[in-house]
């Protein structure tokens, strides 16, 4: 298990930051963001799979993807699919990329009924390690109530739990 947590602190009441160390080099958890292979292995809560994943890697590209549960023990939630897409805004590749996150369908269009978000990830070098910084703003403190009445933040803590595995395995 990681010794590292993750830090959480909430801006102007509409901006998310999440901050945790990983203790590996800032291009290979870069790398683990931009390729498919990578994302299938770790992104999503615990219990969940990325049957569906597909990256266009730059400005304007598209992130596709699709979350389902494939764990029993999670009750009501097993063989549930989450559908969301990413469209990439800017890459400064090792050091940040920001993209538009959004619900999704199968098809890729957008969920009007979900809140959308800003987010940019920012990869800081300390000494080995990985400070990941990832700073989510949404359009209002209610879309950020709406994400986080969802267990949004457990979720996001478990997919950073199992990053810190993957990165452990190819390192």
């Amino acid at each position: 298990m990681s010794n590292q947590a993750m830090v959480s602190r909430v801006e102007n009441e509409n901006v998310l930051v999440l901050e945790r160390v990983f203790d590996a080099p800032r291009e290979l958890v870069f790398q683990m963001f931009k390729e498919p292979e990578h994302l299938k292995r770790w992104w999503g809560p615990r219990g969940w799979e990325l049957p569906v994943c597909t990256v266009d890697f730059r400005p304007g590209g598209v992130w596709h993807y699709c979350m389902k549960c494939v764990d029993k023990s999670h009750g009501d939630f097993y063989g549930m699919e989450s559908w969301g897409k990413g469209i990439y805004r800017e890459i400064a590749e090792p050091d940040m990329f920001s993209y538009t996150d959004y619900f999704s369908d199968a098809e890729g269009s957008q969920n009007p009924e979900m809140p959308s978000t800003d987010v940019t990830l920012t990869f800081i070098e300390e000494g080995g390690k990985t400070r990941l910084v990832n700073r989510g703003v949404y359009v209002s403190a209610e879309a950020l109530k709406t994400v986080m009445d969802m267990g949004m933040l457990q979720g996001i803590t478990e997919t950073w739990d199992r990053l810190e595995e993957r990165l452990n395995e190819v390192k």
